[in-house]
């Protein structure tokens, strides 16, 4: 799903204009993006949780030139679901 088209969702949903829903979303994502800058872990009840991780530097061979690259550590985001989604997902 595209932004705009949860955008939409969302307006029709609630029976707002898409401008409003649009800042809305982009004021959830901003502050969901500020607390993952400083570490901090979000948790959505019902949906589940974003937390940042470090992935320890490592080598690997590049498959075309056949060289060893070395990748530095770095940080990523892990998510989790949540035990309702999860369930959700399985009755699939």
């Amino acid at each position: 799903m595209l932004k705009k088209e949860l955008v939409n969702e969302v307006s029709n949903e609630l029976s707002l204009h898409k401008s409003d829903v649009t800042t809305a979303l982009d004021i959830m994502l901003n502050t969901m993006e500020d607390a993952l800058k400083e570490d901090r872990r979000i948790e959505l009840r019902g949906f589940g949780s974003f937390a940042v991780r470090k992935r320890k530097a490592r080598s690997t061979k590049n498959p075309k030139t056949g060289t060893i690259m070395n990748i530095p550590e770095r940080k990523t985001i892990h998510f989790t679901m949540s035990k309702s989604l999860k369930e959700a997902l399985i009755k699939e």
